[in-house]
């Protein structure tokens, strides 16, 4: 077959309306949808004796609770899955499943046993594009030790990919978003910039091998570090940014965080992508949702929309330092704002 007669390669991005993370419900309209759901909720499974450690009430990064009879155990439950973010694959496979089984590692969990989400639009897309997506899904589950089990598939307009993953952790050493108190630093483990560049992608195929790199690390090891290092408060950087993550774990905690822009990573290119215009709706509406409880100085507006970019499978944002990881700012008593930049 000749170059002028192969068929050109599907771009998996081109099915979708938005990609990554950044598809995930605007942090506003999402916090008005539940809210007062643990209000409907029986007080025997919410209240001081409950064995639920962690729910809905901090909007927290995973469920988490204790097991009758096994002390010192408790299960971590989370789901996660998005459009694709990338064309190929076998790397949408397995950004998406590092970006679920993060959130066990957010929370000072370990995975133990995922199950795959599956949307697919079976009369546009062949199946043998699908069979990829879940061998890289399969490939980072096994590269973190976590059995898949199978898991559930329905027909749909757009491809969509994610995992519920079960994990376990020790109830007296979780890593909750509430329990930041004045003088922690601020650690950072990945570098931001992946939602500018992956829009980027999408708009002009475009690959960007940095942005896949970070995106299918696991934070496997930051999670343990942070635990080594003694912090029991840490969120992962995901759709809502790092400005919509440190206002929900400031907001939690009853802190203000205080962020040295100067300090913050960023990938290869992400600044000149928010320059030429490669900005998601999604991180246009984090910099909405944060700006009444945000003191931004005279950070310029490209830095602001960095430091909103809706990242998929980002880094841990963790109260406290972890070796390697720059630190960022530090969490004061409350004061005006959640958030002030400097």
């Amino acid at each position: 077959m000749t170059p002028a007669t192969r068929p050109a390669p599907v771009r998996l991005t081109q099915f979708a309306h938005g990609g990554g993370c950044a598809c995930k419900i605007p942090p506003g309209e999402l916090e008005e949808v539940v809210s007062g759901l643990s209000a409907l909720t029986s007080p025997s499974l919410t209240g001081t004796d409950s064995p639920l450690l962690v729910g809905l009430a901090t909007g927290d990064d995973a469920a988490v609770v204790t097991v009758p009879g096994a002390r010192g155990t408790a299960v971590v439950c989370t789901a996660d899955f998005f459009t694709p973010v990338v064309d190929d694959p076998y790397d949408w496979g397995r950004i998406a499943a590092a970006n679920a089984l993060s959130d066990v590692y957010a929370m000072g969990g370990r995975p133990l046993l995922a199950v795959n989400l599956l949307g697919w639009p079976r009369d546009r897309l062949p199946f043998e594009l699908a069979r990829e997506v879940l061998r890289g899904g399969l490939d980072v589950a096994t590269e973190a030790g976590c059995h898949v089990g199978g898991g559930h598939s329905v027909d749909d307009p757009e491809p969509k990919y994610g995992m519920a993953v079960t994990g376990v952790a020790d109830p007296a050493r979780l890593l909750r978003n509430d329990t930041g108190r004045p003088g922690l630093p601020l650690s950072l483990t990945k570098p931001l910039g992946v939602g500018v560049l992956n829009n980027r992608h999408k708009a002009t195929g475009e690959r960007f091998e940095q942005a896949i790199a970070t995106m299918t690390a696991l934070n496997r090891d930051a999670s343990a570090a942070a635990l080594a290092a003694g912090a029991g408060c840490a969120t992962d950087v995901t759709g809502f940014g790092l400005l919509g993550h440190l206002h929900k774990l400031a907001r939690a905690s009853g802190v203000t965080a205080v962020l040295d822009t100067a300090a913050v990573p960023y990938l290869d290119g992400a600044r000149e992508a928010v320059r030429d215009g490669y900005v998601s709706g999604g991180t246009r509406r984090n910099l909405e949702w944060v700006a009444p409880y945000t003191d931004f100085g005279d950070i310029d507006a490209d830095t602001r929309l960095l430091l909103a970019d809706a990242q998929t499978s980002g880094g841990l944002l963790v109260a406290g330092e972890v070796p390697g990881a720059p630190v960022i700012g530090e969490l004061v008593p409350r004061g005006d704002h959640s958030l002030v930049l400097r």
